[in-house]
């Protein structure tokens, strides 16, 4: 069978291509962004956003027999619209398949829609559920709680580096999750592609286990052989500035799980009746304490938990370091500057030649704090670091014996910019 898998880079979307191509489908994988990492045959990168008209679809739909929605977005920023996303993109997305004569759509949805909605993450995401029940098509609507599994991303992966620390924060006004299985998502997913399968269904993909954040956070815990940890309770007002905090990043392109919309959706909880959904398909969620049972927390489990938290302080560490020393350059450091650049042989260009040092500083500072410029700053700031060495090397070589040793810094500076590099990929 040819599929039309949109959101095709996240959580759920990666691991079902791989699923569904090793079931021999023929998948055509649709996202805004390619994935080298998601090796398909077919690519078409889309900002469903964007595509205002049922016209607009028709190109990639030609030969295709079932498509499948897991595209969505936590929030709004800049560069995402969860208008766009969950509920006008996809109704144009829905008439096109109706026009086309494509029958079978799965829609992947989020669990407690269709009883309450906090925030426009959910109004959104059951409006775009409304738009498809309307459609003559064979559709299934699966409404998975809080997904888990081997891969981690966003809500994931904070819980897994919580689970890395000695005494693990809380936030506020937490409601409990009934986590459900990556693995009994794609089985679920699959079910529902056999031409016999049933349809014009609403399923809620609910673990069989009620639990408390911090009781999902102990599980991980004891899966990386760590003793139990201290938990504490975040301040209300400590929590909402966390949260404005993800909302000013996500404003630089970044996707932090720590955002408005979370604190909202969280307090509604996510929990469901998984009993329909096992009646139709006979799948039996797995608990969360026996998925991670059945495989062995590895050294790079261990890693990434770490490595995620510490991934959200660098980047602001780095950032903060580039402009930092260009406004001091600029302001109480000029007049130091220009006498180390006249020390040099520099002369009457020693203030020019700070000035730019300073600009090209601050540059770098903020192509790292927006991320589709990040990889391009960190490259930037390598390059820089590494002519600043040089250049001082042949002109001040007294510099590397000075006792505060300022040539000498620049090596972990170095350094800490390829671990920059190294982590910075999302998924």
């Amino acid at each position: 069978m040819k599929i039309l898998l949109t959101g095709a880079t996240g959580l759920i979307g990666s691991a079902l291509a791989y699923r569904l191509m090793q079931e021999g489908h023929d998948i055509i994988g649709l996202a805004r962004h390619r994935s080298r990492s998601v090796r398909l045959k077919g690519w078409a990168i889309v900002d469903i956003a964007s595509m205002r008209e049922a016209a607009d679809w028709l190109p990639y739909l030609a030969g295709i027999e079932a498509v499948v929605n897991c595209a969505g977005v936590l929030q709004d920023s800049p560069q995402e619209c969860t208008e766009g996303v969950h509920s006008t993109g996809v109704a144009t997305l829905f008439a096109a398949c109706e026009q086309s004569g494509i029958r079978r759509v799965i829609h992947l949805s989020a669990i407690g829609v269709d009883r309450e909605r906090p925030s426009a993450f959910s109004s959104t995401k059951y409006a775009g559920d409304r738009q498809l029940v309307t459609r003559d098509l064979e559709w299934v609507i699966l409404r998975p709680s809080v997904v888990l599994g081997r891969s981690a991303f966003g809500a994931s992966a904070l819980i897994r580096s919580l689970a890395s620390l000695p005494v693990v924060p809380l936030m506020p006004d937490t409601q409990p999750l009934q986590v459900v299985q990556l693995s009994d998502v794609l089985a679920t997913i699959s079910f529902f592609l056999k031409a016999d399968a049933p349809s014009r269904l609403e399923l809620e993909l609910a673990g069989p286990d009620r639990l408390q954040m911090g009781d999902v956070v102990a599980q991980y815990r004891n899966w990386y052989g760590w003793r139990p940890a201290h938990t504490i309770i975040v301040p209300r007002p400590l929590s909402r500035v966390l949260y404005r905090l993800g909302d000013l990043v996500s404003a630089l392109g970044w996707r932090p799980p720590m955002r408005t919309n979370a604190a909202l959706e969280i307090a509604r909880g996510a929990i469901g009746d998984p009993a329909p959904w096992m009646s139709v398909t006979g799948i039996r969620p797995q608990s969360l304490q026996r998925a991670l049972a059945a495989e062995p927390a590895a050294i790079q489990d261990k890693w990434f938990a770490r490595l995620y938290l510490l991934k959200a302080v660098l980047f602001p560490v780095l950032v903060a370091f580039w402009i930092g020393t260009g406004l001091i350059s600029l302001t109480s450091g000029y007049a130091s500057g220009v006498q180390l650049m006249r020390s040099t042989g520099a002369g009457a260009l020693s203030g020019a030649a700070v000035i730019a040092g300073a600009l090209a500083d601050m540059a770098i500072g903020v192509g790292i704090a927006w991320r589709p410029l990040t990889r391009y700053g960190l490259y930037a700031a390598l390059a820089l670091s590494s002519f600043y060495a040089v250049a001082a090397t042949v002109l001040r070589p007294d510099l590397w014996s000075e006792p505060l040793g300022p040539l000498f810094k620049i090596i972990p500076i170095l350094v800490l910019h390829l671990i920059a590099l190294a982590i910075l990929d999302e998924r």
